[in-house]
């Protein structure tokens, strides 16, 4: 017979290899009676739940009668459902996150849907804004653009530039939260499976198009060879209708996404989450775009130029005034300069020239007149100079029609522009020859220039030699 201290040895490691070799194992959820071995079961919650419900494991013994007991239960089934005998061979819950499906709520319909909703809205804002620029430029037989409020382009064209930055930011976390569906397969299927792949193609590549190419022309960069105006007024067509088709095909998904408030709240509370939440990229998502927009929206709001840290105008120039195409820029330095420079006035046949010692003769008229460029970018000034309706009323009598403005630029794109007649006859029309209290600066359009209520600065002519009533 063993010693007792022998005999303690060996019932301690017997029951050691016992505790070692019990095992976890899941049973189904149906109740059965426990057994001599189920005093240490306990609860623990399984990779098969089912909204919410736990998988129990039991600690199971390594002994002969409790594994062949076992053993005959699982051929038989033991008494459970087909359902719960699938359940029992699920593997327990593991805490690793290296294979783990990618579950984050950002990456899903409800952020989609929702900054898709800004992004469209924006793009749809810079098309309205942008359309309103070209047909000022470009004007249709059936268009009138009106002299008044005076600063009614600058909070157009200002509000098209600052929405275009604004919705870079959008864009890229549109792109983002998709991103993983651009791949499924298969890329083309049913006839509305490619009507809905090619309008995000045509979507995404002309978004990127528009956006990339006037932010590059704010700068006033132009790496292409390509006029910039006519494509990007051809090409926001293009991005408006595909985001027409795509919002039709769409339409159903946005609505249920939308509807559907508290999917997302739910997938946070019983998922696994990787990466940030859904607030957390929206809130990201409207910081990013607002600050987007801040920062360029300086250069039109005065009181906004302090944070313009990406606005390429710091508001600063002659005069107080930017300026986009310098005298010497122009070719012009000299021509202005000559003492021999003369203004033709050409009105009913009747033709004459002034000179701008002349010109400072006539009734002098002032007016407070913001200029706007088409990059984004305006200041308001104090103009003086001739009325242009009295300037034509000394040259002969003026019937109506539109009038042509000639600079002594050559070659340039806006060398000459066309008045229309109900802007000519504004009293605040002006033949200017003052900035700002100062005669005019060589940049600014020496020795004269238009200056005209509510028109793109491009169309107010610098460095004028010719005014001509058009027939």
């Amino acid at each position: 017979m063993c010693p007792p201290r022998i005999r303690y040895r060996i019932a301690t490691h017997s029951a050691g290899v016992a505790r070692a070799s019990r095992r976890m194992v899941p049973v189904g959820s149906g109740r059965r009676r426990p057994d001599r071995c189920d005093r240490g079961s306990r609860r623990v919650p399984g990779a098969g739940d089912r909204r919410g419900e736990r998988t129990a494991y039991r600690m199971v013994g390594s002994s002969f009668r409790t594994d062949h007991r076992h053993a005959a239960e699982r051929r038989s089934g033991g008494g459970m459902s087909e359902s719960a005998q699938r359940a029992s061979h699920t593997p327990p819950p593991t805490t690793s996150t290296r294979h783990r499906p990618l579950t984050s709520s950002a990456r899903g319909p409800q952020v989609a849907s929702r900054v898709g909703i800004a992004l469209g809205a924006a793009v749809l804002i810079c098309f309205g804004t942008g359309l309103l620029s070209h047909w000022i430029q470009h004007p249709p037989s059936w268009f009138q653009w009106p002299a008044h409020p005076v600063w009614l382009y600058r909070v157009t064209q200002g509000t098209h530039v600052i929405t275009g930055v604004a919705a870079i930011p959008l864009l890229l976390v549109k792109l983002w939260a998709v991103y993983p569906r651009l791949f499924n397969r298969p890329v083309f299927g049913s006839p509305l499976r490619m009507l809905e792949r090619g309008s995000i193609a045509l979507l995404v590549g002309s978004t990127i198009f528009q956006l990339g190419t006037g932010l590059i022309n704010i700068a006033q960069y132009y790496p292409w060879k390509f006029f910039f105006t006519t494509t990007h007024y051809a090409m926001a067509y293009v991005a408006v209708g595909a985001l027409a088709v795509h919002l039709a095909v769409k339409l159903p998904v946005v609505r249920t996404a939308l509807r559907d408030k508290d999917s997302s709240e739910q997938t946070d509370e019983i998922g696994p989450r990787d990466g940030v939440s859904r607030r957390a990229v929206l809130t990201a998502a409207s910081v990013s775009a607002g600050a987007a927009a801040v920062a360029v929206a300086g250069q039109t709001v005065p009181f906004l130029r302090w944070a313009a840290v990406l606005a390429p105008r710091s508001g600063q120039g002659p005069q107080g005034v930017p300026v986009n195409r310098s005298a010497l820029a122009a070719g012009v330095d000299e021509l202005a300069r000559d003492p021999e420079y003369r203004l033709t006035v050409t009105v009913g046949g009747l033709r004459r020239r002034f000179s701008r010692a002349e010109l400072l003769a006539l009734p002098q008229t002032s007016a407070q007149l913001p200029i706007a460029c088409v990059e984004g970018w305006s200041a308001g000034a104090h103009w003086s100079g001739v009325r242009l309706s009295e300037l034509l009323a000394a040259v002969g009598t003026y019937r109506g029609g539109d009038i042509r403005f000639d600079s002594l630029e050559r070659g340039g794109l806006y060398a000459t522009s066309v008045l229309p007649h109900h802007h000519a006859t504004d009293p605040d029309t002006l033949i200017a020859l003052s900035l700002n209290g100062a005669p005019l600066d060589i940049d600014h359009g020496y020795p004269c220039r238009l200056i005209a209520p509510n028109r793109p600065g491009v169309l107010q002519t610098k460095w004028l030699s010719g005014i001509e009533v058009l027939s």
